[in-house]
């Protein structure tokens, strides 16, 4: 049974940065510059761009803002592969026993020994449209892709606040592998 539609929002490879991590990487003070507005309120990706280097090889990354009390590198499984780590497949924040990196910035660079994730499949929803889709925070559903290429995705996390706007955050390689772009309306079953 369909609970309702959600858009979807493809998350390329992207990083979370501390305000310690953005003073070393871009110098001290240093305001992250707004390129683009994010669906979600508060959220811009950056002009800023770092490069994260793993133990095989070596990714350029956007910075995603505003500063996070934590930094969080966010790669899809096939970029893991690239810098030589595997990342674990986890809820933002969850960062514990996650691999690290070096991180090279235009005026400093930093090596973490946490932080790298393949963020786990997620819906955010405003308070009044988890009502209406009848469901609550950390609940866990499925969403149907249809098509030629259809699929289900199972375990999608549904994180529920009064800041959030509605769209359901997949990362490129499982956005690709289902042939989705960026505002595919899939179906919360």
């Amino acid at each position: 049974m369909v609970k309702g539609y959600v858009p979807v929002g493809l998350s390329n490879r992207h990083v979370h940065l501390s305000k310690a991590h953005i003073d070393i990487l871009f110098g001290e003070g240093h305001e992250l510059c707004v390129f683009k507005d994010l669906s979600q309120p508060g959220q811009f990706a950056c002009d800023e761009k770092i490069e994260v280097v793993g133990p095989k090889g070596a990714l350029t990354m956007r910075v995603l803002g505003p500063a996070r009390n934590e930094t969080q590198i966010e790669v899809s499984l096939a970029d893991g592969f690239a810098l030589g780590v595997v990342p674990p497949v986890r809820d933002s924040g969850d960062l514990e026993n996650s691999p690290g990196a070096k991180l090279v910035g235009p005026k400093g660079e930093v090596v973490i020994d946490k932080g790298i994730i393949a963020a786990a499949r997620h819906i955010h929803m405003h308070t009044s449209e988890a009502e209406q889709f009848s469901l609550k925070d950390k609940d866990i559903v499925s969403v149907k892709v249809e098509g030629k290429r259809g699929l289900v995705f199972d375990n999608v996390l549904v994180r529920v606040h009064q800041n959030y706007a509605l769209e359901m955050h997949l990362d490129i390689d499982e956005g690709n592998a289902a042939g989705i772009k960026n505002g595919d309306k899939l179906a919360v079953i």
